[in-house]
């Protein structure tokens, strides 16, 4: 299941956030997760939240998400994060997107296969 990362950024030091910005996709990156957004406009609907930057990334899963974040090689970009700006950062589980199927196997268009974890989606059906 997905996990996604969070996070508003306030930032202070325009030329020290642009280096870590420079540091931390790549890195991203290789612990499986891609930016959902980075930054951009943003409205807020209803409440009181004001964010100037908000980021979000997802990953696989919460456990490469914690890897990354945990990971030695990125705490010396958190101390650059936090010289460039105050933020919250969050992690938050996804929801599984998978089509259901059956207990067949058989769904309207996909037969599926249950390895008792995950799903397989084979081959389109043309015959349901």
């Amino acid at each position: 299941m997905p996990a996604y990362l969070i996070a508003e950024h306030l930032v202070k030091d325009a030329g020290l956030f642009e280096e870590y910005k420079n540091k931390v996709v790549a890195m991203i990156e290789r612990y499986g997760g891609r930016y959902l957004t980075r930054g951009g406009s943003h409205e807020i609907l209803d409440g009181t939240w004001n964010p100037t930057r908000v980021v979000i990334v997802e990953f696989p899963d919460m456990a490469a998400l914690r890897a990354w974040f945990e990971s030695p090689e990125y705490e010396p970009l958190i101390a650059l994060r936090r010289r460039a700006g105050t933020d919250v950062v969050m992690a938050i589980d996804g929801v599984n997107t998978a089509p259901a199927c059956a207990p067949d196997g058989r769904s309207a268009t996909t037969d599926c296969a249950r390895d008792g974890r995950t799903m397989l989606i084979r081959t389109p059906r043309a015959d349901v």
